[in-house]
């Protein structure tokens, strides 16, 4: 019976406010279901209290775990700085993961300082390593003097990898032979026009590098060069048990890095030629510029390769050996971003900058709008590598520079985290908090991006608000399974096969252009926006089907189970295979494509692919291709067709929704509301993830794809949970601008209390008598106390005080109701400037922190007189304009020191101020 209790406790206490009715659905909740922080450790300056302090308010507020990121510290506390990695670093992160445990919390760090990994322990040799090709253009009895060295002086530990001469008609004449020569002279028998590749070190350092940190960043293509960025994890650790949940890297920074010094020996290995031997055309001097972008697309390849082989496998093999997971953010990286991202035990992407939402009275200043918006297609590469392979967690650096600092609302963060859920993500990381000594004054210590997720932060009280409606939507996410329909094709070797060096895609540290094609969250308006695949997948986004990416090497190791791919045995199996618009397409994906077929699958194309990829081996490749084409009997001018194929079958349609609805495989009809969706799935119970993004309330009676006995509303926002009443297998969802939902369809779990629509509201107060308003927490000064009689924003009262203040202020007011205990009564606070807490005849009804600012209150009402008390808190902003304007000295740190969205001089002493405050109108509603 004391399990039993135990379990039902914890399980009603998930609803946080809510109430459970009847059988509890939500999941029980672990630690990985909570928000989780990127925890800046400023220089390492970190004791055992201030620790443990920082680590009860974080568990205190809702958060599960932390991921531990030391960075350069705060200038005045050198003295505390302690050295990366040292014995009494070692110890205080033992002291924080003995803590965070008792806490039932878990601990994360990166396993450098700063980004990319490097330190000190990465000598030249083992340092990030680039090309450099150089003509020299010799006459005829002219010398080459020897040793030979790159004409840019800086280069000074570089080596001369291959050699070649051409002459007239491109006439080759190999020079390898000579290339370790370390005096004398080659005489040039004719003119000619001299091409030498070296390798050479980009000498970046590692940036925002912690004491202990500093150094050259990695080769991260070169097996010995990891394996020694390794050993000194492993001479610190010393097969300690560490209680490290996860070592984390993150986004790939590289700048101009892409080579290796046994990069010409992997080529041969992998590619079965020498790269050397074509170096004229490698350099795009030969003349054919298909054979340039071939050969080009193999040596990309092969970087691809070398990034996991060398780097992923080794770092996610040390990590298990240390008793942990390895989580990768693989974006910006030069290659497949879907293998990479599946290399590790958790893959990781990120947002950067703020979307627009149609939502009404949902802030976006123009000062906070960056060049690109985040686009959640962009995560599905992180979320497909996960699904398909059926791992459980893809977590995200969420909020990093949402807004200017200081001026992020918690209902500005709503929208933008759905957008990971609806694509996939699962497990959020804050970007974030920094560790701050308590005897630092106001703000305390803060890292140079927004967003602040820091006790000092006028939202703190009001942040619990976000981490419950976190913490219970990850909670069935975690739980599920994704249950999408198809598999999408993405065609990397188009974005490859690019014979011009990369203009946009990936620059050095100097500003020139490099070889590789570095696919970042910054440019996906230029390598992926302008793709068949994106259209494609939008159009299928917004039609209401429900897919994952796949690669080459997914596809190739897929298998067929009564009719349906299974990607892995973990994953939920496939409907179909849709095959995009692409140019090049591999032989023996093409004829693992056919055998998938012959065993059951349906296959998709939009067109059919023309030529493989690459330059290996290119005629009998290409005839391999045109085979296995040919065996599909299409006429080449008919653009919709299909064919039996075995026991499947393969189209060739530009219409691939008629293809699909063929196949019986239909798309989601809640998409046709204007309501977004995700679906999973765990055993026989589907779970739709519904969300509303527009202007209007979404008032519909739909029909869900999936069917079954039951229908329940788990609401995120409450944590309640209600049935819902099917009519003729449709069910009315109402669901305002702002809100979620969340729909159990299941065979036998229900829950008892009926849900009540929000049908004929009728306006029964309008709190229009005077409110008592104190200021009962921030500064710089709290304000005096006041009675009002129109609610306006506190900055707008004519009194310095409130103009310059950043806290919390309690609207008080009593009104009169005649209780109907038949109704559902409905408390709207109209514009919260920023987020509020409501008592109602002094019993805690909830936190509103996000739009629409409105919950019911049936429960706290009496008939008769009822007293209302409204704690608002507003942003940090007013406060940091004042210390900005009285020259306050509050940000003094060492390299980068503190920044604004646009990476210039952050001064806050110009800024309006912001409006505070509850604004209203507030009323109450019975329905």
């Amino acid at each position: 019976m004391k399990k039993i209790y135990v379990f039902l406790l914890i399980a009603c206490a998930m609803n946080m406010g809510g109430q459970c009715y009847g059988q509890n659905l939500w999941p029980q909740v672990t630690k990985e279901m909570k928000p989780w922080t990127r925890w800046w450790w400023l220089g390492s300056a970190v004791d055992k209290e201030n620790i443990a302090r920082e680590l009860t308010l974080l568990e205190k507020s809702g958060f599960g775990g932390v991921e531990i990121t030391p960075i350069y510290g705060a200038k005045g506390f050198e003295n505390k700085y302690i050295n990366f990695l040292s014995p009494k670093w070692m110890d205080i992160l033992n002291a924080t993961t003995d803590k965070a445990t008792k806490l039932g919390m878990g601990v994360d760090m990166n396993l450098g300082t700063g980004w990319p990994f490097g330190g000190p322990q990465i000598q030249e040799k083992d340092a990030a390593t680039k090309l450099i090709l150089e003509e020299i253009v010799l006459k005829k009895g002219e010398q080459l003097t020897f040793p030979l060295k790159p004409q840019d002086a800086k280069h000074k530990y570089a080596a001369l990898q291959a050699l070649r001469a051409y002459a007239a008609g491109n006439k080759e004449i190999n020079l390898d032979v000579d290339m370790d020569r370390i005096s004398g002279y080659w005489t040039a028998p004719e003119d000619v026009r001299i091409w030498a590749l070296f390798t050479a070190r980009t000498h970046q350092k590692v940036k925002r590098a912690a004491p202990g940190g500093e150094g050259y960043t990695l080769d991260h293509l070169g097996s010995q060069s990891v394996k020694n960025y390794l050993n000194r994890f492993d001479h610190a650790f010393d097969h300690k048990n560490l209680k490290v949940r996860a070592f984390f890297n993150d986004s790939y920074e590289v700048y101009g890095a892409n080579w290796t010094d046994t990069f010409l020996l992997e080529f041969d290995r992998m590619k079965g030629y020498k790269l050397q031997d074509h170096l004229l055309d490698f350099a795009g001097k030969g003349g054919d510029v298909n054979k340039t972008a071939r050969i080009k697309s193999d040596y990309r390849e092969v970087v691809d390769m070398l990034l996991t082989k060398n780097f992923l496998t080794p770092f996610t093999t040390f990590a298990q050996q240390n008793g942990a997971l390895s989580k990768n953010q693989a974006h910006g990286s030069p290659g497949n971003l879907i293998d990479l991202y599946a290399a590790t035990d958790i893959a990781e992407c990120e947002t950067f900058g703020s979307s627009y939402f149609q939502i009404p009275g949902l802030r976006r200043d123009s000062a906070d709008v960056r060049n690109v918006d985040p686009d959640p297609m962009m995560a599905k590469f992180a979320t497909s590598a996960t699904n398909v392979y059926g791992k459980k967690y893809t977590s995200s650096e969420t909020f990093t520079w949402l807004t200017e600092h200081f001026k992020t609302s918690l209902s500005q963060t709503k929208p933008e985290v759905e957008q990971l859920f609806l694509a996939g993500v699962n497990h959020i990381f804050y970007h974030g908090t920094t560790y701050s000594p308590q005897e630092v004054p106001y703000p305390g210590w803060l890292f140079y991006a927004s967003v602040n997720f820091v006790p000092h932060n006028s939202f703190w009280d009001h942040l619990s608000g976000l981490n419950q409606y976190i913490t219970r939507v990850q909670s069935v996410l975690q739980s599920t399974k994704a249950n999408h329909e198809l598999l999408v094709y993405w065609p990397v070797y188009d974005l490859w096969n690019d014979a011009e060096k990369l203009q946009h895609a990936s620059h050095s540290d100097d500003g020139k252009e490099v070889w590789d094609k570095a696919l970042k969250v910054h440019d996906v308006d230029d390598w992926l926006h302008p793709t068949a695949f994106y259209k494609e997948s939008i159009k299928l986004q917004r039609r209401g089907y429900s897919f994952d990416f796949a690669s080459d090497h997914i596809l190739n190791q897929s298998i067929i189970k009564e009719n349906h791919i299974l990607t892995s045995k973990e994953a939920h199996p496939y409907q179909a295979i849709y095959i995009p618009a692409c140019h090049y397409f591999s032989e023996n994906t093409m004829k693992k494509i056919l055998q998938l077929a012959e065993d059951g699958a349906t296959i998709i194309f939009q067109a059919i692919p023309k030529e493989v990829p690459g330059f290996s081996q290119l005629e009998k490749r290409t005839a391999m291709l045109q085979q296995y084409i040919g065996l599909l009997g299409f006429d080449q001018e008919n653009k919709n067709q299909y064919t039996a194929y075995g026991k499947g079958k393969i189209y060739l349609t530009a219409d691939i929704h008629t293809a699909l609805e063929t196949e019986n495989i239909f798309p989601e009809r809640v998409s046709q509301t204007g309501l977004k969706f995700t679906r999973r799935i765990s055993e026989d119970q589907i779970y739709y993830y519904l969300v509303n993004h527009g202007s209007e309330t979404v008032d519909k009676t739909i029909e869900l794809n999936a069917k079954s006995n039951y229908y329940s509303l788990l609401d995120p926002q409450t944590g309640k949970i209600y049935a819902l009443t099917p009519t003729a297998g449709k069910i009315r969802v109402q669901i305002q601008p702002g809100y979620s939902w969340i729909i159990l369809v299941s065979p036998n779990q229900k829950t008892d209390k009926v849900y009540v629509y929000m049908d004929y509201l009728h306006s029964e107060v309008q709190l229009t008598a005077p409110w008592k308003v104190n200021f009962i927490a921030g500064g710089p000064t709290l304000p005096h106390s006041r009675n009002v009689k129109t609610l306006s924003s506190w900055t707008k009262w004519d009194d310095q005080e409130a103009i310059n203040f950043s806290g919390t202020a309690a609207y008080e007011t009593s009104f009169s109701l005649k209780k109907n205990d038949g109704k559902r009564y409905l408390l709207k606070l109209g514009r919260v400037a920023e987020s509020a807490r409501v008592f109602i005849n002094g019993q805690d009804a909830g936190i509103l922190w996000s739009i629409p600012f409105q919950t019911n209150i049936e429960q706290f009402l009496v008939d008769g007189e009822n007293n209302i008390r409204i704690e608002v808190a507003n942003l940090m902003a007013n406060r940091m304009r004042y210390l900005d304007k009285n020259k306050v000295s509050w940000r003094n740190y060492h390299e980068i020191n503190f920044v604004n969205i646009n990476y210039k001089e952050f001064d806050a002493s110009d800024w309006e101020p912001m409006d505070s405050g509850l604004i209203g109108p507030v009323e109450l509603f019975s329905y």
